[in-house]
């Protein structure tokens, strides 16, 4: 951006959220803005909103419900920077006139990311946007084993989701061995 230098900007603070069916698949959706890219619910917290709160707000959000709960949660926070593109891509119907990804007041964002124990059914699953303040993020989800999130993201996010992967392995290995597991106690 023109004259700001992005390095003194600070993070968006938010949430990424990994959410596993009984099978152990995790969910992703594809974005609205940018056929053909994929991704976890994720978004941002508000002021004084405690993060388990924000998570399960997010997921309302975005993809219509809240059926899960918390069961795991990185012990770091994940850390992504904007690309260039993204930066100074400008929003709106006229893309000239329109607003900067949040008004370029931040360099990236910095999440809490959780997993979660789906505990709905497909059908709870709802794009199209009653719950979300803005306009519907995603167009169309999908079921798909946490390995293969990494190849389906925005290189800029691929060592967050990395970080996901590595970090929500034991979910996984637990849900698929039958286990019951506890809600996450913070």
């Amino acid at each position: 951006m023109d004259g700001i230098d992005l390095q003194k900007l600070p993070y968006r603070r938010g949430v990424g959220l990994c959410l596993f069916n009984p099978e152990g698949l995790v969910l992703m959706a594809e974005r609205r803005d940018r056929p053909g890219a994929w991704q976890m619910p994720q978004g941002g917290v508000q002021r004084e909103e405690d993060i388990r709160v924000a998570a399960l707000r997010e997921m309302k959000e975005e993809i219509g419900t809240d059926a899960a709960r918390i069961v795991a949660k990185l012990p770091h926070k994940t850390t992504y920077e904007f690309p260039d593109w993204l930066q100074n891509r400008r929003l709106g119907k006229d893309a000239s006139t329109g607003a900067v990804i949040f008004r370029g007041k931040y360099r990236g964002q910095e999440q809490d990311w959780f997993a979660l124990m789906f505990e709905g059914r497909d059908s709870d699953i709802d794009l199209s946007g009653e719950h979300e303040p803005e306009l519907p993020e995603f167009v169309a989800w999908k079921w798909v084993e946490l390995a293969e999130t990494p190849s389906m993201i925005v290189p800029f996010k691929k060592p967050v989701y990395e970080a996901v992967v590595a970090g929500f392995a034991h979910v996984e290995i637990a849900i698929r061995g039958g286990e019951k597991l506890p809600a996450w106690q913070g």
